[in-house]
């Protein structure tokens, strides 16, 4: 087990829980993120951003928005598995997180982070230091976005104004369908009962 993915496994019972364990990560080109819909005790959507060999996980209670310069609230949460970026499914009542999950966005990213002479910074480095800047290549969300921490627990999550188009805001997740199987919240519900 992974230093990293302590928090994450003491959290959950995988005898009772569908959620990936964490096996060794596996190296890609790009790296990784997903946006999940957890229909937990509240509705929320999960951001996660692979760094190294896991997903850095925040919890945005009001979804990621495409409108340049809308904050949204982005709380940290445990690191997850890189597989965590395919788990679509129902939590046990009970388990930690207990809900259903879907998968509403995927895709790869690239670090933009770069220090006061232009240079690039290590992606970790920045999201350490608390301002981290990438840009989206995923099936919803595309642009380039900045996460700042604003207070220790607490970060924002913002689009920048690059390219200065206009977007649509973050949908109603009860009606929004999964990028992997174009299913509804309700629908894995059902399917998983």
């Amino acid at each position: 087990m992974s230093e990293r993915l302590r928090d994450y496994h003491g959290k959950r019972d995988f005898r009772r829980t569908g959620e990936p364990e964490g096996r060794e990560g596996r190296a890609g080109a790009e790296p990784r993120f997903v946006v999940q819909i957890h229909d937990a005790s509240t509705m929320h959507f999960d951001f996660r951003l692979q760094v190294d060999d896991v997903l850095k996980s925040w919890s945005i209670p009001k979804g990621p928005s495409d409108i340049p310069k809308d904050k949204r609230l982005a709380v940290p949460t445990e690191d997850h598995p890189l597989e965590y970026e395919e788990f679509e499914g129902v939590i046990p009542e009970g388990e930690y997180g207990g809900g259903t999950v879907i998968v509403w966005d995927h895709g790869s990213y690239e670090p933009l982070s770069h220090d006061r002479k232009g240079h690039p910074v290590d992606f970790a480095e920045s999201l350490e230091r608390g301002h981290a800047t990438f840009r989206l290549h995923g099936a919803k969300l595309h642009g380039a976005y900045a996460l700042t921490r604003f207070r220790e627990d607490n970060w924002l999550l913002v689009k920048t104004a690059e390219g200065g188009a206009r977007g649509h805001g973050t949908p109603d997740p009860r009606r929004a369908r999964s990028a992997r199987t174009g299913r509804t919240l309700a629908q894995v519900a059902a399917e998983e009962s």
